[in-house]
C-alpha cells in the first residue's frame, strides 16, 4: 500500500531540498518520487543530500504537467501553510496520513508540496480534495520543505504500523471516487458548457469555476456520477445548439 502513494514536489528550486526529501521518504519506507518541472535536477547537490537514498532518486518521475503527476490518483491533498478566500477542507498531518494510506488500499495517492517561496498556487490546489497544514509557532511558521515531507511521511509509517496490528482494520470510502484526471476532463467540460450557455463569461470569470472545483472535490463523486454529470451536461450542449 505504501507503493501506491507519490509525493510530488512542484517547481522545487532547490536541488538539495529534493535529495533531502527523497531522504526523508526512504527513512519512512516511501519510494514513488514525482518532480514537476524541478530547477535543477538530476543534481550532485541533491545526490549528496539523499545520503544514500539514491534509489528513491533514481527512480524519481520527471513531469512538465500537474496532469501527468496526478494521473490516476484517487485522492489529492496538497500540503500548504496558508489561508484561501475560497477555504478548501483543511486537516492536520495524523488524519493526512490516514486518509491517504487508506485510499491507498484501492489505488494511488498524492500529497503535493509547492515550492519553497510561494508553496502551492490556487490553481494548484483547486485539484486538492484536501489542504494538510502542519501546526508550527505563529511567530515563526517558516518550514524548510524537505521538514515538512518528513513530517507527513512520519506520519503516514505511523498509520502503516497501526494498521499491521492485530485486529485492526481500514476505514475506506463505500465508493470509488473518479481519478484525478478524469475530474479534470469534467471540469473542463462544464466549463465549456457554462461558457457556450452564458453564463460563465471567459472575460470576467470571477471566482465561478474554482467555486464549483470546491463544491465537486467535497462531494468526491465517483466515476457513474461524474459520466451521468458529464451526460448532462452534453444534452445541454445539444439543448443550446439547437
Amino acid at each position: 500500500m505504501l507503493a501506491n502513494i507519490r509525493v510530488v514536489l512542484l517547481n522545487t528550486s532547490h536541488p538539495g531540498n529534493i535529495g533531502a526529501a527523497a531522504r526523508a521518504m526512504k527513512t519512512m519506507g516511501l519510494t514513488r518520487l514525482y518532480l514537476l518541472n524541478p530547477k535543477h535536477f538530476p543534481s550532485a547537490e541533491a545526490t549528496a543530500r539523499a545520503s544514500g537514498a539514491d534509489d528513491v532518486l533514481a527512480s524519481a518521475t520527471v513531469c512538465r504537467d500537474l496532469g501527468d503527476a496526478l494521473a490516476g490518483s484517487r485522492l489529492v491533498i496538497g500540503a500548504s501553510a496558508r489561508c484561501r478566500s475560497i477555504p478548501c477542507p483543511v486537516i492536520e498531518p495524523a488524519s493526512c496520513a490516514s486518509r491517504l494510506f487508506a485510499e491507498s488500499e484501492r489505488g494511488d495517492v498524492a500529497i503535493l508540496f509547492g515550492c519553497e517561496r510561494s508553496g502551492l498556487s490556487n490553481e494548484e490546489i483547486d485539484r486538492c480534495q484536501f489542504l494538510v497544514q502542519i501546526p508550527s509557532n505563529p511567530d515563526y511558521g517558516s518550514l524548510n520543505l524537505a521538514a515538512a515531507v518528513q513530517i507527513i511521511c512520519y506520519e503516514i509509517l505511523v498509520a502503516h504500523r497501526a494498521h499491521e496490528k492485530p485486529g485492526s482494520e481500514i476505514s475506506v470510502p463505500d465508493h470509488e471516487p473518479a481519478a484525478a484526471d478524469e475530474m479534470e476532463r469534467f471540469y473542463e467540460h462544464l466549463e465549456r458548457v457554462l461558457i457556450e450557455l452564458g453564463f460563465l463569461k471567459p472575460g470576467n470569470p470571477r471566482m465561478l469555476m474554482r467555486r464549483l472545483r470546491r463544491l465537486y472535490n467535497r462531494a468526491r463523486p465517483d466515476e457513474n456520477e461524474i459520466n451521468i454529470l458529464r451526460g448532462i451536461l452534453s444534452a445541454s450542449e445539444q439543448g443550446s445548439r439547437k
